[in-house]
């Protein structure tokens, strides 16, 4: 790859929401160039689950199919970290790790997020794993079996319902969340789930698999599995960096850059797709998200496109001598004032 790299899009960030644009637009013909650095979000957990077709096919599986069907329509995969986005006056130039630069008429971000969680000892070793935080994600797995949930927040109460559906076997562990009210703890008794006090110091494991938690008073809890709500902080640092606007979510579960329907930021020429625009998109929703923002992408360079070819034809008519204006030839088809198209045609 050379410095002077140019192509009409650079999509940073290689999961299921840049792959998916690369598709879109590569099959639209477009040039494209896909950054990654090659640390997905879920990459710990052992399968991904609600994607039509490939329930249970391992993350990195995924991530690899996605990479040759965006390579066979065209699109440059980079394996480097994307470090810096200045813009230029043709649309952005991209800074690699490694001291590469490419250039792109459009930008899309598709980084992803990093998951914040709690600070108990062990508990971060088995995430993914025995510790879970999406029902639909991993829920399915644990069902039937010892499943904790603990509270740093006010996720927990909806948390308990949703694996409560699957489990009769449910503890909260008050831990560090705000306190109950009455009629959660009615809602507690009434779903036969067991409530416990005090915070809790550490995940215990037995060869290498979550097996409990310890509270600090030393009493410990045997689990299959330990509910939590990490905080989504979008890895948003670069889009930031150009001015693009980053919001809170209104449950309060972290923030997010901040796009319309189709991707679009509040930066022109920049959209951002999956989790860094939605925390709570699994990976389907990432996916259809990198396809919708790669078609509005393709939407935005036609009407760039299709402007700057009237300019062009617009000098050239000014600079025709003589004759028929440019673009009029004998039996050619022409445009007309009113947008329909006319046969030229001369008699001999």
């Amino acid at each position: 790859m050379q410095d002077s790299s140019r192509y009409d899009v650079v999509i940073i960030g290689g999961g299921p929401a840049g792959l998916s644009a690369a598709v879109a637009l590569g099959r639209s013909l477009r040039t494209t160039a896909v950054i990654d650095s090659g640390s997905p979000r879920n990459a710990p957990a052992a399968g991904v689950h609600n994607f039509l077709s490939r329930d249970g096919v391992p993350p990195l599986e995924l991530v690899a199919a996605g990479r040759t069907e965006a390579a066979s329509y065209g699109s440059v995969l980079i394996d480097a970290e994307a470090v810096d986005i200045e813009k230029d006056p043709e649309g952005f130039t991209v800074t690699l790790g490694g001291g590469g630069r490419l250039s792109g008429r459009r930008l899309l971000v598709t980084t992803g997020l990093t998951d914040e969680l709690p600070d108990v000892q062990g508990l971060a070793a088995h995430w993914g794993s025995g510790v879970i935080h999406c029902p639909y994600c991993h829920g399915y797995e644990a069902r039937g079996r010892a499943i904790g949930v603990l509270a740093t927040g006010p996720m927990a109460m909806h948390q308990v319902q949703m694996f409560r559906q699957l489990s009769s076997e449910v503890t909260l562990f008050l831990h560090t969340g705000p306190e109950l009210t009455d009629d959660e703890w009615e809602l507690l008794a009434a779903l036969s789930v067991r409530v416990v006090s005090g915070k809790v110091e550490a995940v215990e494991e037995t060869d290498g698999s979550l097996s409990g938690v310890r509270l600090e008073s030393g009493d410990g809890f045997p689990l299959d599995a330990l509910v939590v709500a990490p905080r989504f902080a979008a890895r948003s640092a670069l889009l930031e960096s150009l001015g693009v606007r980053i919001t809170e979510h209104p449950m309060g579960i972290g923030y997010s850059a901040e796009v319309d329907p189709q991707g679009r930021t509040s930066v022109p020429g920049v959209w951002a797709a999956g989790n860094v625009a939605d925390p709570v998109a699994q990976v389907m929703a990432s996916s259809a998200a990198g396809l919708m923002a790669g078609a509005a992408i393709n939407g935005d360079l036609l009407a760039e496109d299709a402007a700057a070819a009237v300019e062009r034809h617009r000098a050239g008519a000014g600079q025709a001598l003589g004759g028929a204006p440019a673009g009029h030839d004998n039996g050619t088809t022409t445009g007309t004032p009113d947008g329909t198209a006319e046969l030229e045609s001369h008699a001999h």
